[in-house]
């Protein structure tokens, strides 16, 4: 253990769940943190999703930290750039830069049992050691691309939206967009008034609810500074409104039936022809999927120069898509806007913990971890925005906050007896991740396939409850549920 028994810590990421994890410990003294970021800035999937419209579906003054309220956001639910503006401005006034390793893509990371350290290797070839591990890499950090036979053979430009090529000009051109995500019903409606034509090929429509959006006046912005109450009362109304549709996920199924009928009246108001409109109803429950919002997806797809594809893709041709009909459709650009390798967690580093056993050994039927946060033989690991903290309805900013204070203690145990390790006991951890998996086995994500489910059916991404359930079993942490292990 370092002066002063405070553990010596390593954060991979440098997103929220990076930042937030380190204002937490810094603010309770803890001082010697490295932050190791493998791209040039700050930002997670703030900065590396630029795509057109990309924003926000959380209101911001839910979707920031607690203690830095932003009396100034644009608009409720803030685009990309303020947001990211907005992490900048955090990490400056914490004073983290210094404390960040810029362009350190993390390969794996080694517990020692003899020392009680863990070894993070760089692919640069830097090796750093630390008592403590804390990857805050999120859930949502890697693309995926479809498995289609004949991807490579494209003959026009394609991107993923995550990685979106601002060099391609779209004015003119035939546009296929493949996949109706979160971010595909932001950047259709901003790219289709500019192209020729727009195909958008979907799998499975999406559920869209109205977007209860308003640019933040001047006069708001004075208000908000001058009386932090009324931030701090708009901030709880979100909060409790998402509190409360969160409740029609097992507890009151009623309040998904409205919320259902809600999105309903939303696309026949917006969608009058029925051969579309009949293409864009969704034909399994509402909050399978991630509920989306938007006032100008719908009308964009309504436009001459749009069309839906429902038929399944076979392949993909060097003129476009192929679709099970025997079509292909010529483009000249492929937009893939199809997710992320959500269920794999921490992937690609390879994470090695008590007697070498690996992670993703651990991990081989599905990720867990106990309330998201560590698992049994890894000590001193703890994650951010680990297995099962993603919410299907509410700010994941709140959740970061309530699993860095948690672990913020657990690095306080381990301070208060320097020379040990800090382990999570087996059966805390397999009696929480069976009773979560009954809880979920109650929910609406047992009825479609969608990212929150890994290949085998499981349910590894979301928490099934409310957000101030989460806080309110983590608020402390249980000394019994942990083993303290003496190293040399």
């Amino acid at each position: 253990m370092n002066a002063g028994n405070r553990p010596s810590v390593i954060i991979i990421g440098s997103g929220f769940g990076g930042i937030g994890m380190a204002i937490e410990l810094r603010r309770s003294g803890f001082d010697d943190i490295t932050i190791l970021e493998r791209a040039d800035d700050i930002g997670g999937v703030w900065r590396e999703n630029t795509y057109p419209g990309a924003a926000c579906d959380v209101p911001s003054p839910l979707y920031s930290f607690s203690y830095e309220p932003k009396p100034d956001w644009p608009q409720r639910y803030s685009g990309q750039a303020a947001i990211h503006d907005y992490l900048h401005g955090v990490a400056d006034r914490h004073r983290l830069l210094p404390h960040i390793h810029f362009g350190a893509e993390v390969a794996d990371a080694e517990f020692d049992d003899t020392s009680g350290r863990w070894t993070v290797r760089t692919t640069d070839g830097i090796s750093r050691t630390a008592e403590v591990l804390i990857p805050a890499v999120g859930q949502l950090s890697r693309p995926a691309l479809p498995d289609l036979p004949g991807i490579d053979t494209f003959a026009g430009r394609s991107f993923h939206s995550a990685e979106w090529d601002h060099t391609v000009e779209l004015t003119g051109k035939r546009v296929a967009c493949i996949g109706t995500g979160a971010s595909a019903i932001q950047y259709i409606p901003e790219i289709q008034p500019r192209v020729e034509h727009l195909t958008l090929f979907q799998r499975t429509p999406a559920w869209v609810l109205p977007k209860f959006d308003t640019d933040y006046r001047p006069i708001q912005h004075k208000l908000f500074a001058r009386l932090p109450g009324a931030l701090l009362a708009e901030r709880f109304g979100w909060w409790a409104a998402t509190e409360f549709v969160a409740l029609g996920l097992v507890e009151i199924p009623r309040i998904a039936s409205a919320v259902g009928a809600v999105a309903m009246r939303h696309l026949n108001k917006q969608v009058s022809d029925p051969a579309l409109r009949a293409k864009l109803t969704p034909d399994y429950p509402i909050g399978c999927k991630r509920g989306l919002f938007s006032n100008d997806y719908f009308p964009a797809l309504t436009q001459p120069n749009a069309s839906v594809q429902t038929a399944a893709i076979t392949e993909i041709t060097p003129a476009g898509p192929r679709t099970a009909d025997g079509t292909v459709h010529e483009a000249d650009v492929i937009i893939y806007g199809t997710g992320f390798k959500g269920t794999e967690f921490l992937w690609p580093i390879t994470i090695y913990g008590r007697g070498g056993r690996k992670l993703s050994d651990a991990w081989q039927s599905g990720a867990h971890a106990y309330y998201g946060i560590t698992v049994p033989e890894f000590p001193n690991l703890f994650l951010i925005y680990g297995p099962n903290t993603n919410l299907g309805v509410g700010s994941i900013v709140y959740m970061i906050e309530s699993q860095a204070r948690y672990i913020r203690q657990a690095v306080e145990l381990l301070a208060a007896r320097p020379g040990h390790s800090l382990e999570v006991r087996a059966d805390p951890e397999q009696r929480f991740n069976t009773a979560l998996q009954q809880r979920l086995d109650r929910t609406p994500w047992n009825f479609c396939s969608s990212w929150y489910r890994n290949a085998s059916g499981r349910i590894t991404n979301n928490w099934p409850g409310t957000q101030i359930s989460y806080r309110r079993r983590i608020r402390r942490v249980k000394a019994a549920d942990y083993r303290l292990t003496p190293t040399s």
